[in-house]
């Protein structure tokens, strides 16, 4: 039976920690069973916010493509590639730009919202207003039938649906009557798989953020990993050892219901009778994350040892993916009569005299 094919990807912005790994990475990681899986290092999608300055970009596509390799994405089993080495991707979002009214761009929630959030960076450029366009040719480019988003990336799926549906309807051969769908579609409308990411806070109980530097790296050795988990807030009430504490406001135990499962309601009654300290619990704490870290970052410092296997691993997955994206730019450039070649227009043109 065939599987179904998914994209996603990330923008390089750094090494990833824990909150990008339950937030997206684990999942993926658990795909690779199910699914044909396409990951892309969305490089392009980096330069809509940091076109400024992209000094770090290339350094941080190699710690981002590290930490996937390290985190059981598997090259054998899934098609690893750099979006702007698949120059398909441009010429897609140039098409698709035709179709695409402005108002669906404008009324992209995250878009006056990113613009608030980052007000240090200039944002209002055609770029980012355009993001959502480049994301739909991502993704249609592959023709991918699935794709693992969170709720608040609905709304950048939908203007996807909605660009596929558009050029569907206009160039996807005849109408159905009865389903008024068209009956050669170029692009399927993919779906949603809404992807459990459970929220983890920061060291600081604030969302978890390289720029807040409250964050546990996915590569961060044992000790760090250690040294962190001491800086992390508990119940501010509980001021001393024998006071009784209440777990559910405490971050340490918001990270020991997702990674010391198997201790979770011992820690809590514990902590409610003051049978165990705040620092004893952290020290629990950091053997779970260590426990779960460690086969992590023995696969990454073994690929890190060997930049020629992870540079053959991105140049088969690019090749691939270009292979893919060619395939259906090739359908896509025919209906809209297109030519491939200086000598299609002047052989229609000698066929039109005839």
């Amino acid at each position: 039976m065939r599987r179904k094919r998914i994209l996603s990807g990330m923008r390089p912005t750094g090494r990833l920690h824990l909150g990008n790994y339950l937030g997206a990475l684990k999942n993926w990681v658990d795909l690779q069973n199910s699914h044909e899986c396409f990951f892309m290092i969305a490089d392009w999608h980096a330069l809509t916010s940091d076109y400024a300055d992209p000094s770090q970009l290339r350094a941080n596509m190699r710690e981002v493509v590290l930490d996937w390799l390290g985190a059981g994405i598997d090259p054998a089993r899934s098609t690893v590639f750099i979006q702007s080495l698949v120059k398909e991707h441009a010429e897609l979002a140039l098409l698709f730009g035709m179709f695409t009214p402005l108002a669906w761009c404008e009324r992209n929630p995250s878009y006056k919202d990113q613009i608030v959030q980052l007000a240090n960076k200039e944002l209002e450029t055609y770029g980012f207003l355009g993001y959502p366009v480049l994301q739909a040719a991502d993704i249609l480019i592959y023709r991918a039938e699935v794709v693992p988003v969170g709720e608040d990336q609905l709304p950048h799926l939908e203007i996807t649906r909605e660009i596929a549906r558009r050029v569907n309807y206009m160039h996807g051969g005849p109408i159905e009557p009865v389903t008024n769908a068209p009956l050669n579609p170029i692009f399927p409308e993919p779906e949603a798989l809404l992807s459990p990411a459970p929220k983890l806070p920061g060291l600081d109980g604030r969302k978890m953020s390289k720029s807040y530097g409250n964050a546990i790296n996915l590569s961060d050795p044992a000790d760090a990993v250690t040294a962190a988990t001491r800086q992390m807030v508990t119940d501010p009430a509980r001021v001393r050892r024998s006071d009784p504490g209440n777990p559910e406001v405490c971050s340490v135990f918001a990270y020991h219901k997702l990674f010391t499962t198997d201790r979770v309601e011992e820690i809590a009654a514990d902590c409610r009778s003051a049978g165990i300290g705040c620092t004893d619990c952290k020290k629990i704490l950091a053997g779970s994350l260590n426990s779960m870290l460690d086969p992590m970052r023995e696969r990454r410092a073994q690929y890190e040892s060997k930049p020629g296997e992870v540079a053959e691993i991105l140049e088969a997955g690019t090749a691939r993916a270009r292979t893919e994206a060619q395939a259906t730019m090739a359908v896509l450039r025919e209906r809209l009569n297109l030519v491939s070649a200086a000598a299609d227009t002047m052989a229609a043109a000698a066929a039109a005299q005839a």
